[in-house]
């Protein structure tokens, strides 16, 4: 029975998903439509909007760019692909390929969602070229799977904003939260365990469930995910080939970025920030390739999977302009959305609908910080007024955030790119994730 579900959103999916980038235009234009209509605002306004906020990610891009790119160029070094190789090879069955890959990505996850993110659908792409019979969709859809509890770990952006600066909170929160919140009260409450817990063991056994069956295995040819060794790198013919084939390059390159990793470790602690992740990819991406031509050649090949990245996070950056912008009272859309869970909520209900509010601005605001800026002066003065806890209305929010990821491409696109699927591949699959975890995360938030 389970299965059957599975499969009946597995087809609509691939059946009536459009390409991502469409997806995005789709939403675009709901958004529009919607703030003229909710908000007041004239098609005009609602265009400028859009206009100032198209390149608002531009920065965030290009972390996210890079990502992609460095994590790919590393896993494609012989040490790298040797150790995802050597894991890959201890398992045996499509289903233990499912737990695996799973439990790893959301282990990953938890600790940074950019090193969760890469690591899960290049461990995914190893097993795939290992285990026979194992659903190439679903596998990357656990893969992916992962992050939905990478805003309870400990790189979660709304958390680790409320530990760092009392001002900050005030200014961001409407003075709602005049002090630093500890993430003993945020990460590490019992309520935000118990929901991690339950995720990171639990999502694993609902994506083995999901496995079609024999006739409806959809499997990847293996040669298609076997890099070819380009013979034309070795030449050695001049001064420039020798010094392009040279490791001294790439180990003096190497020292420098792990002096400075350290350094930032010793000085920061645990920060484990998506630019510190890019650039220990790139640094023992550097190592791992051995020569300047072998790393420019493996770099090279893994930017061809960017493209995506860059043409679709301007319109989601231009979404959430419109998502934002305000008349001169202040009204915006995402703020009638919070409003409006607001206007319904008790003390009981009002972590559970913090969070179904967090969900369904995540569709157009999908951006931990942005998502932080546009309900945080809404929802946190509203849940203290009912006397819920801050960090508990926090956390609300965060999951909210975590939550539909799962049915939104935006996160998603960094993992296909590296294992060359679309959207509409994995989505039907991430749709039964989604149910299960808003399940779950509902229940503990209205009773724990």
């Amino acid at each position: 029975m389970f299965k059957k579900i599975t499969n009946v959103f597995v087809l609509l999916v691939q059946k009536y998903l459009p390409d991502a980038f469409l997806f995005a235009i789709f939403l675009t234009f709901i958004t529009l439509i919607a703030g003229v209509f909710f908000t007041g605002q004239g098609l005009l306004t609602m265009i400028t909007h859009w206009g100032n906020g198209v390149w608002g990610l531009l920065a965030f891009s290009m972390q996210m760019a890079l990502v992609l790119v460095t994590g790919h160029t590393l896993a494609s070094s012989k040490p790298f692909k040797g150790a995802l190789r050597g894991m890959s090879k201890l398992v045996k069955t499509p289903t233990q390929a499912i737990l695996a890959v799973s439990f790893v990505s959301a282990i990953a996850c938890w600790i940074n969602w950019g090193f969760g993110l890469v690591i899960g659908a290049l461990y995914a792409k190893e097993l795939a070229k290992e285990v026979d019979g194992v659903d190439y969709r679903l596998l990357i859809a656990s893969a992916y799977s992962g992050f939905l509890v990478w805003h309870g770990g400990i790189s979660g952006s709304i958390p680790l904003t409320l530990a760092t600066d009392a001002a900050a909170n005030a200014a961001q929160t409407a003075g709602a939260v005049t002090e630093v919140i500890p993430t003993g009260q945020t990460i590490f409450s019992s309520l935000n365990l118990v929901i991690s817990g339950i995720l990171i063991f639990t999502l694993p056994l609902i994506n083995r469930a999901m496995h079609p069956e024999k006739k409806l295995t959809v499997t990847v040819d293996k040669k298609l995910l076997v890099d070819e060794e380009d013979l034309s790198l070795y030449s050695n013919d001049t001064p420039a080939d020798k010094i392009e084939n040279s490791s001294i390059v790439n180990i003096l390159v190497f020292a420098m970025g792990m002096t400075y990793i350290v350094m930032h470790f010793i000085n920061k602690g645990f920060d484990l920030n998506l630019n510190i992740v890019n650039l220990i990819f790139l640094t023992f991406g550097i190592l791992f390739h051995q020569t300047p031509r072998r790393f420019i050649h493996a770099f090279g090949e893994a930017a061809k999977g960017a493209g995506p990245i860059l043409l679709q996070f301007p319109f989601y950056a231009g979404i959430m302009g419109m998502m934002t912008g305000a008349t001169v009272e202040g009204v915006s859309l995402a703020g009638q959305i919070s409003n409006w869970f607001v206007s319904i909520s008790t003390e009981k209900t009002f972590p559970l609908f913090s969070f179904w509010a967090a969900g369904i601005v995540n569709f157009f605001v999908p951006s931990g910080g942005g998502q932080w800026a546009v309900q945080a002066p809404i929802m946190m003065p509203a849940g203290l007024d009912l006397g819920v806890p801050v960090a508990k209305t926090a956390m609300a929010i965060a999951w909210g955030d975590a939550w539909t990821n799962m049915i939104q491409p935006f996160w998603a696109l960094p993992a296909l790119g590296i294992a060359g699927l679309g959207a509409r591949d994995i989505m039907g699959f991430c749709i039964i994730d989604l149910i299960y975890s808003g399940i779950i995360i509902s229940l503990a938030l209205f009773f724990i």
